[in-house]
């Protein structure tokens, strides 16, 4: 297994890999062209979208801009989506995004882990004597017709289901079941979402 299909599974990688960090640099190259752009409905944005993202369905994306990826290639986003200002999706394992979705300002979706440990979060060296830090992360998946209130923070490991919405600067730690209001720090369930 080479160090982006570690990554990607969820395992123990060096991100410092040359693969990985060729595929980083194009992505933070691609976003800051996206946010040089002034005009929103730049046919030059929805061309960068496509090359960022090219798994995801690009009927209709929008990202209000500035956007900030660690790869694009690991977020699927569904049709009829919304991103207010300031999105941040660091997709070290996959970000998965259904249809009909919004998100307020500042929302972040954040897979990557770090060893709680410090020995293990510490630079250490390789079979080469190189020095490395391994990492690792956990999938995002979002439902469809979900909406993300401005500054909510997702980690990875969570799965939002279909049709919740999350209160403004919540930070969800933990899966949330289908049609809820959660709110809070950490992200709790508020009341079911009904007639």
């Amino acid at each position: 297994m080479n160090e982006r299909q570690k990554m990607t599974a969820g395992e123990l990688y060096n991100p410092s890999d040359e693969e990985l960090h060729k595929l980083r640099a194009k992505a933070h190259r691609l976003c800051m062209r996206y946010n040089q752009l002034i005009d929103p409905d730049d046919e030059e944005r929805y061309e960068i979208l496509r090359e960022l993202m090219p798994y995801s369905d690009h009927d209709d994306i929008y990202f209000r801009g500035p956007i900030y990826f660690d790869y694009g290639i690991n977020t699927y986003i569904g049709k009829n989506f919304y991103a207010n200002f300031n999105t941040t999706i660091l997709d070290v394992c996959p970000v998965r995004i259904g249809e009909n979705v919004m998100l307020g300002t500042g929302v972040s979706l954040l897979t990557p882990i770090h060893p709680l440990r410090w020995k293990e979060r510490n630079p250490q060296p390789d079979a080469d004597g190189e020095m490395r830090v391994l990492e690792y992360g956990k999938p995002i998946t979002i439902g469809s017709n979900c909406w993300l209130a401005s500054n909510v923070t997702v980690v990875g490991g969570v799965t939002i289901g279909d049709g919740s919405v999350i209160g403004a600067g919540s930070v969800v730690t933990h899966d949330i079941p289908a049609n809820v209001f959660a709110a809070g720090v950490p992200c709790n369930v508020v009341k079911v979402i009904d007639n």
